[in-house]
């Protein structure tokens, strides 16, 4: 229930920010909203404004059509079936759905339409007849993948609509959580090959290490923490620390800003600050374990970091990877 009533309530706060866009705008000729594969609302959202809706996606389609849905969807659904079987070119068909517009037609969607949008409650169909609407025949919806067809092939069976635009990435500044760095940044190369600014030198001189003879072991988390897969903090942090004590590797740790890893990253430096196995060189970074693990809370672009460390430990996100790839082992 309580999954629900979040559902719901997102689904109400989303109504509520395209409104504040789309609501009072007599003219939408020309705008569009984007969405990712885990923001199916947006869609029928942009139905709903008529305005175009564009898939841009960092990754293959995530989730398939359960095995049975054709078979269920055609014996439900016959003439709308029909209508996506005989869709001219370049128009909204059976392949768009089975690749991934699927997933619009599930009941849950079907009742947020019908209740709060007033659309009727499959897409693609007369609201008051149920029937398709034969003489509306939409695009096929441009589906943006962010890789490159080089790594994954784009197969004769994909949509019209799916491209593949080639890996995306950030703008070197926005990568920065600090003002100084990033304005630093600026100045050097596209590779950022410079320092960071006085309040983050302390990364550079635990990255460099004069007296150890490798640079530290990376530690990354991402999105883990924050989807709810790091369940207890403190004892993770107990991990490193064994394996600092069993080896002679210096590890670099960034949170992500996960509050409960901040947290306990906090409470094990307040419960042993007296004894100088953890310091503070800057509000966003903590040193623990007699100045062998760095923990980060903030951001800086991987291009600069990996290179300075001698392996990687991180969550295989598409951007972690492609920034990891031929710089050093990861796991």
């Amino acid at each position: 229930m309580r999954k629900k009533a979040i559902q719901i309530e997102h689904m109400k706060e989303c109504l509520s920010s395209v409104e504040e866009v789309f609501g009072n705008d007599t003219s939408t000729n020309g705008d569009f909203i984007v969405i990712n594969f885990f923001a199916l609302e947006g869609w029928h959202l942009a139905e709903l404004f008529q305005v175009k809706c564009i898939v841009a996606a960092p990754y293959f389609v995530p989730y398939s059509a359960p095995t049975t849905f054709e078979r269920q969807f055609k014996h439900n659904f016959p003439l709308l079936y029909k209508y996506f079987q005989e869709a001219p070119t370049n128009t909204v068909c059976w392949k768009d759905i089975i690749h991934w517009m699927w997933a619009l037609f599930t009941e849950s969607w079907g009742s947020w339409r019908e209740n709060c949008l007033n659309l009727s409650a499959i897409p693609f169909t007369d609201p008051v007849t149920n029937l398709p609407l034969w003489h509306v025949r939409e695009e096929s919806p441009l589906l943006l993948y962010g890789f490159s067809k080089e790594i994954v092939e784009c197969p004769g069976y994909w949509p019209s609509g799916a491209h593949a635009c080639g890996f995306w990435f950030l703008p070197m500044a926005w990568q920065f959580s600090c003002d100084k760095c990033m304005e630093l940044s600026g100045n050097t190369n596209p590779s950022f090959g410079g320092v960071l600014c006085a309040n983050h030198s302390s990364l550079e001189h635990f990255l460099i290490g004069n007296s150890y003879s490798s640079g530290p072991i990376f530690v990354g988390l991402s999105s883990i923490g924050s989807m709810g897969f790091l369940r207890n903090p403190k004892a993770f942090l107990m991990v490193l620390k064994v394996a600092i004590e069993l080896t002679d590797y210096r590890f670099i740790l960034f949170s992500s800003g996960y509050q409960p890893l901040d947290s306990a990253i906090q409470g094990i430096a307040s419960s042993i600050t007296k004894s100088s196995e953890a310091e503070t060189p800057c509000d966003d970074s903590t040193l623990l374990f007699n100045g062998r693990l760095f923990c980060f809370s903030g951001s800086i672009p991987y291009s600069w970091l990996f290179p300075r460390c001698t392996a990687a430990i991180h969550h295989a996100g598409r951007y972690t990877q492609l920034k990891n790839i031929s710089q050093r082992p990861s796991g």
